[in-house]
């Protein structure tokens, strides 16, 4: 696993990450959320050994990144697609560094492949676009066929159809038990993707909860469709819920949840169509989260 034990990382006066706690399990894909700015990337970087922690620690698997023997084997990363040798081809480049962890050639192959970079192995990176080089850094960050992954921003570049191969790559990648974090901003992505989320603002843990712990938190109402929906509003009301009546006819009920509903409709003999239990989207959950957190807004619109 991964787990940050009271981290915190100054720039001289300047707190990029403050006092951060928690755990990233296996088994599981947790989106790393936070405004820019957030100190999401120092964390990854810190987790990395690549900036040194001002205080607290970054461990994986227990130890610090540089106690590792032969890293790649164990963690594999994607922090900045753009850390490449344009003047190398994509295979040469994979083999330096699969070389420095004693990775044959043959794993090479097999990655590039997974990513669907084979047949331009032999192409200079300076040619590839911003998607191909994600794809080829994500190859790198599956050289070892590590245990745990990070990922900063993976699907940035890519087309529809990349965005959903790495979803389904991350989520398999956690199906076989291994532990990814994922950082984005693309909200509705980690919707589709991530079981648990960690959010930051201004360097310090906002919230962690697994995706249907914050549904429940951010719980709206349940949507209602019933053929007698005039008794069941009354029934409803009668038991403390606030309830509403929809354009469409359904019923927006607060206050009860959807079993005690579906349990009043049942006693009283009501045929139920629809219930709903409905959540702010995960995009509206964390804009409620960070509001006090977001130093950079864009003034408002106009007409």
């Amino acid at each position: 696993m991964i787990e940050l034990r009271e981290l915190t990382k100054r720039y001289g006066p300047a707190v990029a990450v403050d006092n951060l706690s928690f755990r990233v399990e296996p088994g599981h894909v947790t989106g790393f959320l936070g405004p820019n700015g957030a100190g999401k990337s120092t964390t990854m970087r810190a987790i990395l050994g690549l900036d040194a922690p001002t205080s607290g620690e970054a461990l994986i698997n227990g130890r610090r990144y540089a106690a590792i023997e032969r890293p790649l084997h164990h963690v594999g990363a994607l922090l900045d697609a753009a850390a490449v040798h344009g003047g190398r081809r994509a295979f040469d480049h994979l083999h330096c560094l699969a070389r420095s962890n004693g990775i044959g050639k043959a794993r090479v192959r097999t990655v590039l492949d997974r990513v669907g970079l084979a047949s331009v192995a032999g192409k200079r990176i300076g040619g590839f676009s911003l998607g191909m080089r994600q794809r080829l850094g994500i190859a790198a960050a599956l050289l070892g066929d590590p245990g745990i992954l990070l990922f900063d921003e993976p699907g940035n570049g890519l087309d529809p159809e990349g965005i959903r191969w790495i979803r389904d790559l991350m989520r398999s990648l956690a199906g076989e038990g291994r532990t990814v974090l994922v950082s984005s901003h693309l909200m509705s992505e980690m919707e589709l993707t991530a079981d648990h989320i960690v959010v930051i603002g201004r360097g310090r843990l906002i919230a962690e909860a697994s995706v249907p712990e914050l549904a429940e938190r951010f719980r709206r109402d349940v949507l209602v469709r019933t053929p007698d929906d005039a008794e069941l509003a009354r029934l409803l009301r009668t038991a403390g819920a606030t309830v509403t009546r929809q354009t469409d006819g359904s019923l927006a009920a607060q206050g009860l949840d959807a079993a005690a509903i579906g349990d009043i409709a049942l006693r009283h003999h009501i045929a139920v169509h629809e219930l709903t239990p409905r959540s702010d989207s995960l995009e509206d959950a964390y804009l409620k989260l960070t509001d006090d957190s977001t130093e950079y807004r864009a003034g408002r619109t106009t007409s």
